[in-house]
């Protein structure tokens, strides 16, 4: 059994039909392209994997549980994570505020009831999360609005290793990114995937698909037209997917 599966999956909103019947199946440590043009549907179901919209027929498993229709809250408690393309973060906090942000691990004061942030505590495992995804920044106490591009995605990914997630979905990850940030991007990819852990990477930037995927699939009016290993084919044979021309 595949960690997630998706059986014909469908959504509606009023008269549009955004997904049609829609089939996904992804293994465990295994990376995944989803390409699609503006509208094909990347997004809706994305929202639909992670909780935030349900389906209006179809079933979702993950990790052998059916999750349809649940909440975001327990989807996450599962193991699925997303970040988002504009990755969420508090820019005038430092590094690991950001990784424990509003999961702040506590400790007793002075003995008392009462409860303060383990401020150490966050640094230290702040530090120990960096050093796990092979991440590149000066320090767990600079400034994140003061990172690269690149060093901005490398807290939103260990922030989202801590949930320990066993799914990783990444919205255009490397959009805005300079040549070289890319190929950092594209190396804690690797590093998730040598952690045995799942990526969809939506991205329409075909050559960092056929730098790091395995497959890819493409969506087009809200179905999947097409779902093929990286191997056997090629960056025209998907762009005439997206486009209808194949």
């Amino acid at each position: 059994m595949s960690l997630l599966e998706l059986d014909g999956i469908k959504k509606h909103f009023g008269p549009v039909q955004v997904l049609v019947g829609v089939d996904l199946k992804i293994d465990a440590g295994e990376v995944v392209a989803l390409v699609g043009d503006n509208g094909a549907g990347k997004s809706t179901l994305m929202k639909i994997i992670t909780g935030i919209h349900k389906p209006d027929g179809g079933t979702i498993h993950f990790d052998g549980a059916d999750i349809s229709g649940h909440s975001p809250g327990e989807i996450r408690e599962r193991g699925i994570e997303m970040i988002y393309q504009d990755l969420a973060l508090a820019r005038m906090q430092d590094v690991a505020s950001n990784i424990f942000l509003g999961r702040e691990p506590t400790r007793k004061l002075l003995g008392t009831p009462i409860r303060m942030i383990d401020r150490a505590r966050i640094e230290l495992e702040a530090e120990a999360m960096i050093k796990k995804l092979g991440a590149r920044v000066p320090s767990v106490r600079h400034p994140v609005g003061k990172l690269s591009g690149g060093q901005q995605q490398s807290v939103a990914i260990a922030r989202a290793l801590t949930f320990n997630p066993k799914l990783v979905i990444m919205d255009e990850p490397t959009a805005a990114l300079a040549v070289r940030e890319v190929e950092h991007v594209l190396d804690l990819i690797r590093e998730l995937k040598r952690q045995k852990i799942a990526t969809i990477l939506i991205s329409h930037r075909l050559t960092d698909v056929f730098a790091v995927c395995d497959r890819v699939v493409a969506l087009r009016h809200g179905r999947v037209v097409s779902d093929e290993a990286i191997a056997n084919t090629s960056m025209n044979a998907v762009v005439a997917h997206i486009v209808g021309a194949a």
